[in-house]
């Protein structure tokens, strides 16, 4: 039996036991008749979905280059929003003025011990026909300092701190030079970030054929994978910070908006910054000498990987327009005939860094879709019972400065009516992704149950759960993969739109999308094309029906609700598991911190070292403490209680519903995270140094982490004071407020 087979397999029988639910078709918080009257609606929502319209707003829309800014972009957002109008909804432009940097010039160069002008440029391809057109944003990381800067050459691997305690062990300092890493393993905002620390001077950014390109197959445009010119543009803004104009932290960069002085913007680089392809890094890696990169440095260039930091000199030279631009978010709202105060938000970005057909055009086009579906059977009749609020923003590329200006300008508003935010960005062919509030995991999960795949004909939900078991490491963690009913939705880090939504006001949100069969090199380059898409991406348009169905019902059964769906037994669940992976986080520092003073005490690393000096001695580090886990432990018994409380009595009444959508509130802390107060959920944020990635309970995890234990003790007090402040907030709403 072929993997695919047994794989379809696997699925169906997970599908086969799940028949049950599925005939009873229940939905969680609604009446049997308002699910029968749901479900309906959905069908009908379903008819009105195009596939091969999907394909053509996809074509249309990344026909050219649409950056921040520019004038495309401004006639992207009219396109959009003449298509909501036409729909049936009242559409509008709303525009922020913000700062977006391109370049004017950009030098990189090797100047010892022999010469080379990197290219910086990605060709032309006749198979792709828009790679050749005018208005491209030229390879660059936005938010780079401007910087004129030479130094000798040292690489970093990825880039990340544990690189740089490597490096600290061999004795090389990057203090005054310039360092070249590789793209992955975490956010490319980090890797400049850490280097700025050490006291780089400069940084070079290159995607490995290893990780992205030849070594992963056939390459664009034979294949789907990065070749040899490809750069992977991007922003490098500190968005750990704070998301957003960078001139204007808290509130919305309107035209007459109070400004910061660019010197002082906490978010931004000091030194230059700049992507590259693996063209243009071969022979700056190939002329370094110095110790012999360790293997799992090693990338898949045809010769021996060195660390340098020797006799191998670049200079970069970098410099930056700094303009203020226009922003245009297109906002289209079909108005609640019971709650119209209550709003259901749904978004996707229209900003690109070149044509961008995958990301964002994929996700948008599947979102406009869903507008189209939804103004149609509006046509015919259909109110929604709240309002519905669709939303394509601009300067997502750059650091979600559409979605974060808009949140700022109607903070309060949004505080009172924001039932719920559900986002998606690019998508392809593959799984189901969801990340977001675990309250709503389990209206997640019914929606998955009766969407099908239009590969495997099971439902989407037994699909994901096949691979999930399929990914499981160990036959135990198969066997509890097999044995759980659904899916664990994920949590929120950052890098789209949902961020300012959920961690800096708490309001509920979900990030949707397809994607696991749709590997290529295309993101950030040129040839993120609609004929790279068509051939690679999803052949057909099948998953953008199916992420309109998955987010437009989700966005429906919450505008529809008498009652909302929000599950807060999930929530405790998820968060009790957090708890218990802090002490265990602990308990293995303490441990290992243990055994590693052991080992230099007694100079095992010593003897075992060898030339390539992987195992030099690493420096002894503090015990680690006591930490007091039970305020969050007596805390999370509280929620336990409540939230079986709140489950078995389930009120009703628009007080309640309005209740439970600003539970979520009550999780943040006013003064916010430890050095980046912008961040005020206390369960998710992104983390300090792997950006896009999350860190659950980030005020406790990353004190743990970086060996702050004041500061863990600290938070973990904060953290069981805004526990029980939601259960105390639940505990109202089960006894009907």
């Amino acid at each position: 039996m072929t993997s695919t087979n047994c794989f379809r397999l696997l699925a169906l029988l997970l599908c086969a036991g799940s028949t049950t639910m599925a005939q009873e078709k229940k939905l969680f918080a609604y009446t049997d008749s308002a699910a029968n009257q749901q479900l309906h609606l959905e069908r009908e929502f379903d008819k009105q979905l195009s596939s091969s319209h999907i394909g053509e707003t996809i074509q249309a829309l990344s026909s050219y280059p649409h950056p921040l800014g520019s004038a495309r972009g401004k006639a992207v957002a009219e396109d959009i929003r003449q298509r909501f109008k036409s729909y049936g909804w009242d559409a509008e432009i709303v525009t922020y003025q913000v700062l977006f940097p391109t370049p004017k010039e950009r030098v990189l160069e090797l100047t010892a011990p022999t010469t080379y002008k990197a290219l910086l440029k990605e060709p032309a391809l006749k198979e792709d026909a828009t790679s050749g057109q005018e208005g491209q944003l030229p390879t660059y990381n936005a938010w780079s300092a401007d910087g004129d800067v030479s130094g000798s050459l040292v690489f970093v691997n990825y880039g990340l701190p544990e690189d740089y305690e490597y490096l600290d062990r061999l004795g090389i300092s990057v203090k005054g030079k310039i360092v070249i890493a590789k793209y992955g393993h975490s956010w490319r905002g980090s890797k400049p970030k850490v280097a700025q620390e050490h006291g780089a001077a400069g940084c070079i950014i290159y995607s490995d054929p290893k990780d992205d390109g030849y070594y992963n197959g056939d390459v664009y445009p034979k294949g789907a994978f990065k070749n040899e010119f490809g750069v992977q543009r991007g922003s490098v803004m500190d968005i750990v910070i704070h998301p957003g104009d960078p001139l204007t932290p808290n509130v919305g960069a309107t035209a007459n908006a109070s400004r910061l002085e660019r010197s002082q913007a906490a978010n931004l680089l000091k030194i230059p910054v700049l992507p590259i392809s693996y063209h243009d890094a071969t022979p700056l890696l190939k002329a370094l000498e110095g110790p012999v990169a360790p293997e799992d440095w090693r990338g898949a260039l045809p010769f021996t990987y060195h660390i340098g930091g020797g006799t191998a000199k670049v200079h970069l030279k970098l410099a930056f327009d700094w303009q203020v631009r226009p922003c245009y978010n297109v906002v289209a709202k079909i108005k609640g005939s019971e709650q119209p105060d209550q709003w259901v938000i749904r978004g996707n970005h229209h900003d690109a860094w070149v044509n961008g057909a995958a990301d964002p055009i994929s996700g948008l086009a599947a979102l406009l879709e869903e507008a189209k579906a939804i103004g149609e059977l509006h046509k015919q009749g259909y109110q929604p019972r709240r309002t519905l609020v669709y939303c394509a923003w601009d300067g997502e590329e750059p650091g979600l400065l559409g979605s974060t200006e808009w949140v700022e300008d109607h903070a309060a508003e949004l505080k009172e009516k924001a039932v719920a935010y559900i986002n998606s960005d690019g998508n392809g062919r593959g799984f189901l992704g969801a990340s977001g509030s675990h309250a709503l995991e389990t209206l997640v999960n019914e929606v998955a149950r009766d969407i099908t795949d239009p590969q495997t004909q099971v439902s989407i939900l037994a699909r994901r759960q096949a691979a999930d078991v399929l990914r499981a490491g160990t036959a135990k963690a198969k066997k509890e993969k097999l044995a759980k009913q659904g899916i664990a939705i994920g949590a929120m880090g950052s890098g789209s739109d949902y961020s300012s939504f959920l961690q800096h006001l708490g309001i509920p949100s979900l990030d949707l999308g397809f994607g696991g069969e749709d590997a290529g090199g295309e993101y950030h380059s040129i040839y993120d094309s609609y004929d790279d898409y068509r051939r690679f991406k999803d052949p057909g348009f099948h998953y953008g029906v199916v992420l309109s169905q998955t987010a437009g019902h989700t966005a429906l059964r919450l505008a529809d609700a008498v009652n909302l769906p929000f599950d807060f037994r999930k929530l405790y669940e998820t968060v009790n598991g957090y708890v218990n992976e802090l002490t265990e986080l602990t308990s293995n520092m303490r441990e290992a911190t243990a055994i590693n003073n052991q080992l230099i005490r007694e100079h095992k690393y010593e003897l075992a070292t060898d030339s390539a000096a992987h195992l030099l001695p690493p420096a002894a580090k503090s015990e680690v403490p006591y930490l007091d886990f039970s305020p969050l432990q007596n805390a999370l018994i509280g929620l336990d209680s409540t939230t079986a409380t709140l489950a078995k009595s389930r009120p009703a009444g628009a007080a309640v519903n309005k209740a439970l959508y600003q539970a979520e509130q009550q999780l943040l802390n006013d003064k916010g995270l430890p050095a980046r107060t912008w961040y005020k959920h206390t369960l998710y944020a992104p983390g300090f140094y792997t950006g896009y990635g999350v860190k659950t309970i980030p005020g406790v995890r990353e004190a743990i982490e970086q060996r702050r234990w004041t500061e863990a003790q600290e938070q973990i007090g904060i953290v069981a004071d805004a526990i029980t402040r939601l259960s105390a907030y639940l505990g109202k709403i089960s006894s009907g407020l």
